[in-house]
């Protein structure tokens, strides 16, 4: 693949969240929302049901240059343990470096989000292969900023797509939308601010230099002629 920039093309492996718990039951959630603007914000939950009561299940580390960006939090709910991590405004290589979360994951889950031009492309592998088949429960949601073109999973609506992943099984994940490139975006609207400046400019200097005419012009009806005879009514 040639190399282009992280804006272009940003691998996201977020390996954290099937991290291969293969003696208990594992709950992994990702649900991520992308802007038009191309920013990604979302959580993570990553659990298991506790082997004892000093089991506190998987647990989330953000690395720290996603310092500010990452919230991680106890995660407790349906006899599951473990850690929940929100994110926002991450950009798309931000959203890579999620994958250092959890040093215990292997390789199990990649994915990948792709601009070309105006078409922003989702290609995920999860693989499955050694997670327990009972008692796993895996989800992944992506709501995109328009409407999806085309995708192998679940639409919950025109902008929304959802994955149940089977255990024992790999699986694609596959999406892909059309909305402008923001930074085409950005320079659309810096040229009509451009265009705005250079009229506001044109319209100002014209009234300057209209104003300037009428005062170098000559007075017209209302200057009095000196070599007419005075007015009968203003003598004394």
């Amino acid at each position: 693949m040639h190399r282009t920039s992280l804006r272009r093309v940003a691998p996201v492996a977020l390996l954290l969240v099937l991290v291969p718990f293969l003696a208990g039951c594992l709950r992994v959630q990702v649900s991520m929302g992308i802007s038009a603007d191309d920013r990604v914000s979302g959580q993570i939950v990553a659990a298991t049901v506790p082997t004892d009561e000093n089991d506190g299940g998987p647990q989330l580390t953000p690395p720290e240059s996603l310092a500010g960006k990452v919230r991680v939090e106890p995660y407790k709910r349906d006899g599951y343990v473990g850690s929940q991590a929100y994110f926002t405004d991450l950009s798309f290589g931000d959203v890579q470096q999620l994958g250092a979360m959890n040093e215990q994951a292997a390789g199990q889950f990649q994915l990948e989000l792709r601009r070309s031009g105006d078409i922003v492309t989702l290609d995920g592998k999860i693989d499955l292969s050694d997670v327990p088949t009972q008692g796993t429960d895996v989800q992944f949601t992506v709501a995109f900023p328009t409407r999806v073109a085309t995708t192998n999973g679940t639409r919950e609506g025109d902008s929304i797509v959802s994955w149940k992943l089977a255990p024992g099984d790999a699986s694609r994940l596959e999406a892909e939308v059309r909305y402008p490139d923001p930074s085409t975006r950005s320079f659309a609207g810096w040229a009509g601010i451009a265009a705005g400046v250079a009229l506001g400019v044109a319209v100002v200097v014209g009234a300057l230099a209209w104003l300037a005419r009428n005062r170098e012009a000559p007075i017209g009806s209302g200057r009095r002629d000196s070599s007419a005879p005075p007015n009968d009514d203003a003598r004394v």
